[in-house]
This record gives C-alpha cells, structure tokens and sequence, in this order.
C-alpha cells in the first residue's frame, strides 16, 4: 500500500535527519489521517492518491500566489514540497495520452456537447487522477465538446 510506503519513508527520512523531506511526508500522513478520521474509513491507495493530488494543487495555487507577490523564498518552499509528494504519485501521463482517454469517454459515454461534460468527467477523472492537473483536463474536455 502506498499508505505505508510513505510510513517507511518517514522512518529514513527520520534516521537519515533529512528534516525537509520528514516534514513534508508528515504533512501528507496527517491530511491522510484527518480524511480517515473525518470519514471513519480506512483510506486505500486510490484514496490516498487524491489526497496526495489535492495537496499538489494547493501547493501550486500557493506557488502562483506567492509569485504574483514576489516572494521567491516561499515559491521555491512550495516547489520542493511539491517534487516531494509528486514522488509519491504514478507518473504523468502525456497529452496524448489524455486527449485518447478523453476521446475514448466521449465514445464511450456519447456526449455531444457541453452538457454532457459531467458524464466524460466521470470517466475521465478516475483514469487520471494523480496523473495530470484536473484544471487542464477540464479544459481538454472543453474543447472537445465545443
């Protein structure tokens, strides 16, 4: 489970004192246990997934804000915990790669224009997800359907 791959890398980021590293994955073990215990649930790796994806986004929300005001110092905070918890999720998929799932739903669902958006994003998402920015999916989505 990828839940205790993360418990495993903190116990060497423990012994080995890499402070940063340990302080970014007990953040991420702490947004998992808040969902387990906000839902009293035992999260599996799908789900440990989207919380490793939200917590990206956030991060690069963080980074365009602090950008727009200068602050290179925190930018360069929030990229390191960004590669750190990227390191935790599958690798990235290709544009090409996610334009054939899109297309591939589209087909499959047979939307034809925009509102049939919310059925390709019920297929699409589940595909993708920790894979690629969901804002950019979105927008591909978009503009097939248009």
């Amino acid at each position: 489970m990828l839940k205790a791959r993360i418990q495993d890398d903190m116990k060497v980021a423990m012994k080995g004192g890499d402070k940063a590293r340990l302080g970014v994955i007990r953040l991420i073990l702490a947004a998992i246990k808040q969902r387990e215990v906000d839902e009293r649930i035992e999260l599996d790796d799908e789900q440990v997934l989207a919380v490793l994806d939200k917590m990206v986004k956030q991060r690069r929300d963080s980074i365009k804000q602090y950008g727009d005001a200068g602050r290179d110092d925190l930018v360069s905070a929030e990229q390191a915990e960004v590669e750190i918890i990227q390191g935790y999720l599958p690798e990235a998929l290709t544009e090409d790669e996610i334009t054939a799932i899109i297309e591939q739903a589209i087909s499959e669902t047979g939307a034809q224009a925009m509102q049939d958006m919310g059925k390709v994003m019920g297929k699409v998402k589940p595909k993708v997800q920790g894979r690629a920015d969901m804002g950019a999916v979105s927008g591909l989505v978009k503009q097939k359907l248009s």
